[in-house]
């Protein structure tokens, strides 16, 4: 029967390139999952994402980041502090929807990978047309731009940048609903999707509505912590799907350009 396994060895999986993290998850997240990253502001919930994608189109693949509210620049700017070197892979901006059809038909053309950022802030100053009472044409127009880019040059990985922007932009009446179709969507491409989520760890929720955490296929915890005269930040996988996982809570750190976990269970060594 198509698309069922006969051994876990067939399981294709997508690292999250956080060394000492990967190893205790079966060398990453499965293909066509999608993970709710979660966390507080500070914790490097896009950081980390970013981090994935941009590994990933090294290898080749097509990757799209949808950024909801932090610029384009700004992202980039930050990446290239911590070091990223933009010029290893084919960085594409669209930042105006008239642009998409340019962008991908040269993507086509490229054995490069590809690290496709769609900066909606921009986007809606450039549309006028879309600023309903309710808003909900962005959700369609976020939709419409990733499968496009999918069926025109076949993208493996996608992020959203954040879900709580999303909500603010489009103005759930029924989230409960409208989240299963967004899932279905995502899962209907065959896409392995991040979603970051901006959560308060003393709320114990890691998602705006909870059905998010429920429909999702793994979920990605990061979090600040003090710590003697410190605060470190930590990470933490509370659910992975056709994963065996050590659920362990593990110091994140980013050392010698790349995010390292350990202490997995224990204090850090500060």
């Amino acid at each position: 029967m198509a698309g069922i396994i006969s051994s876990k060895a067939e399981i294709k999986r997508i690292p999250l390139y956080i060394e000492g993290l990967d190893e205790n998850i079966q060398g990453g997240v499965p293909e066509g999952h999608i993970t709710l990253v979660s966390g507080s502001a500070g914790t490097m919930k896009s950081s980390i994402a970013f981090n994935i994608l941009y590994n990933e189109a090294m290898k080749g693949k097509i990757c799209v980041y949808f950024s909801l509210e932090q610029s384009y620049n700004s992202i980039i700017k930050q990446m290239i502090n911590m070091n990223f070197d933009m010029n290893r892979v084919n960085l594409v901006v669209i930042k105006d929807l008239a642009d998409l059809r340019t962008a991908l038909s040269k993507m086509k053309g490229d054995d490069k990978g590809a690290m496709v950022m769609v900066d909606i802030g921009c986007i809606r100053k450039e549309i006028k047309d879309v600023k309903t009472a309710d808003n909900k044409s962005w959700l369609n127009v976020i939709k419409n731009v990733v499968k496009r880019i999918k069926e025109e040059v076949d993208c493996k990985l996608f992020c959203l940048d954040s879900l709580s922007a999303l909500y603010v932009l489009s103005r759930f009446e029924n989230p409960r609903i409208e989240l299963f179709y967004l899932f279905e969507f995502l899962r209907d491409l065959e896409i392995t999707s991040f979603l970051i989520s901006e959560c308060q760890p003393e709320s114990g929720k890691f998602s705006e509505f909870e059905i998010e955490e429920f429909l999702s296929d793994a979920i990605i915890f990061l979090r600040l912590t003090p710590f003697r005269r410190n605060v470190v930040r930590e990470i933490s996988i509370v659910k992975m799907r056709a994963t065996a996982c050590n659920n362990d809570i593990f110091s994140l750190e980013y050392k010698h350009d790349r995010f390292q976990a350990m202490y997995g269970g224990q204090n850090p060594l500060l």
